[in-house]
């Protein structure tokens, strides 16, 4: 036996319930465009104040009073310090490029040689962040897919290095790779996996666009390419898989 619904269809209703009912999905559909359109501004910029605070608070305090801006105005300038950071940086660059900066670098490097428990803390942080932003190196731009953590179940990786010295020589004779795979919403928090080569499936999608995936819990999907990435080299393998966009899979 069929069970009769007892709520009145919308056509059923009165004249004035029908335009209050019409008026409150209006008013819903309003504010949730307004929310869409607003949210991501508000927190791009909440995320930028808080950026900017930050780096303020870190090097203001090593900035004389003399030439801090608030000395001679009644206000704040936010930012002054993130400015100060980006031509102290710069200026440091410009340093280490010639001779003499080379030499006081490597000055440093002694002094801090000397110092048991700096010592393994710098030369490990060092190496880190010559590898992640060396100008020629493919650490972090090579997005990939693995069938990890079980047969059927794929996750989204990044190639960071092949696997060489020690470990190399403690795996079997097939290539090997590191790969990091991230976790969601939070892409900065993840597992070192280390696996054949043959396994990873390095996919057309750029590391902005994969962060983007996510970060958004799988709702941004990478549109399709019909070519290989400009400018970022890969490993020897396979050639890149296609991404198919979500609406095509559902269509086909």
């Amino acid at each position: 036996m069929t069970a009769i619904d007892p709520r009145p269809t919308p056509a059923a209703l009165p004249q004035s319930s029908r335009h209050w009912i019409s008026a409150r999905a209006r008013l819903r559909n309003y504010f949730l465009t307004g929310l869409i359109v607003a949210g991501p501004v508000a927190i791009t910029i909440y995320l930028a104040w808080w950026f900017i605070k930050l780096v303020d608070a870190w090097v203001k305090p090593f900035v004389p009073t003399a030439y801090l801006p608030e000395t001679y105005l009644p206000f704040t300038i936010p930012g002054f310090g993130l400015v100060v950071a980006f031509v102290g940086l710069t200026l440091l660059g410009f340093l280490t490029a010639n001779l003499v900066g080379r030499w006081l670098i490597n000055l440093g490097e002694v002094v801090l040689d000397r110092m048991p428990v700096v010592r393994g803390l710098y030369k490990g942080v060092k190496q880190i962040f010559e590898t992640v932003f060396k100008q020629d190196g493919h650490s972090f731009r090579q997005v990939g897919l693995i069938e990890w953590p079980g047969e059927g179940l794929w996750s989204l990786c990044f190639i960071t290095e092949p696997a060489q010295g020690a470990l190399a020589a403690s795996l079997p004779a097939q290539e090997h790779v590191c790969v990091f795979v991230p976790c969601t919403p939070n892409p900065t928090t993840g597992y070192l996996v280390i696996m054949e080569r043959a396994r990873v499936k390095e996919i057309d999608v750029t590391t902005d666009e994969a962060f983007k995936l996510l970060m958004s819990m799988g709702i941004i999907q990478p549109e399709v390419r019909g070519g290989p990435l400009p400018g970022v080299p890969r490993l020897a393998g396979e050639p890149p898989a296609t991404v198919r966009p979500t609406h095509e899979v559902a269509g086909a």
